[in-house]
């Protein structure tokens, strides 16, 4: 047995030792090129892609051949190609990096906005009176965007409407959307239990895919959602017709259950994600309650 161990290391003493620095490393570079996969699959670069390995299996092809005029003309062509590639995907490039940017990964591990966790959270009342004014607003087929936020702050797009900061009721969203009033033009932020403001911009999503039926307030709120983890209510204008989009996705609701309970696993969802990371702060917490509890 001795020696067939023996036998083994000398097959394998040609391999370099694996320490824990290049399991690491490993680990990391599979996780980025994951992530890199998901992001092309999701935008127009899936079928760049496509393209490149169809480019690729052609200079193996020529390499094979010894077509050397053409691997010169292609050595040649790649650098300017690989500029071009840049200007041409611009958008989804940024766009991928105000997605890096909105998971928020130092504010997740610190409990620097601990108090922006609580305010976050929906009661039932709020999941309640979002459903009512979804369904009143359908049926008077009176269009409406209402972006929830979740983990992303949304500020910037707070910034471009008025400040309402009120009590989220349905007779508060069906004024506001309500035609010919002033606010009802653009869309609402709701943080936590509370409409923070009213007449926002969002960003327009260039994705191809979605259906040319759907007009610039469907387009607005898959934008939002492509670059925010935001959950938003569209109420459609011309067929009454709800709908929830979410991270670059549009979902058809049927019923006021259906979005009752999108609602409800959404921000129960929010909640567990936002204490996931928060060790040191559920610690003090549970430090504080103890405390109480012996003083009692």
């Amino acid at each position: 047995m001795a020696q067939l161990i023996d036998t083994l290391y000398e097959w394998l003493s040609f391999l370099p030792q694996i320490t824990k620095t290049n399991i690491l490393e490993i680990i990391i570079i599979a996780f980025l090129i994951y992530e890199i996969l998901v992001w092309i699959k999701n935008t127009r670069a899936w079928t760049l892609l496509k393209g490149l390995v169809v480019i690729l299996v052609f200079a193996l092809i020529a390499w094979m051949l010894k077509l050397y005029t053409i691997l010169w003309i292609m050595q040649n062509v790649a650098f300017v190609a690989t500029t071009a590639l840049i200007i041409v995907f611009q958008p989804e490039l940024r766009r991928a990096l105000e997605q890096l940017g909105s998971r928020n990964l130092l504010t997740n591990l610190l409990p620097f906005e601990g108090d922006r966790e609580a305010e976050s959270r929906f009661t039932e009342k709020t999941v309640n009176e979002l459903v009512r004014a979804s369904m009143e607003l359908a049926k008077a087929r009176t269009g409406a965007l209402m972006v929830i936020e979740r983990e992303a702050s949304l500020k910037d797009i707070e910034q471009t409407g008025i400040e309402i900061d009120g009590l989220v009721t349905s007779q508060l969203l069906i004024n506001i959307f309500e035609h010919n009033t002033p606010l009802h033009d653009g869309a609402v932020v709701i943080r936590g239990n509370r409409v923070t403001a009213a007449t926002c911009y969002l960003p327009l999503s260039d994705n191809g895919d979605i259906s040319k039926a759907l007009g610039t307030r469907h387009r607005a709120a898959v934008g939002i959602s492509e670059i925010t983890d935001s959950l938003t209510i569209v109420v459609s204008e011309e067929t009454g017709h709800i709908s929830l989009a979410e991270d670059g996705k549009l979902t058809r609701v049927t019923s006021p259950e259906a979005l009752s309970k999108a609602l409800e696993v959404n921000t129960a969802d929010n909640a567990d994600q936002g204490r996931r990371f928060r060790i040191w702060k559920g610690r003090q917490k549970d430090e504080k309650k103890a405390e109480t509890d012996a003083d009692e």
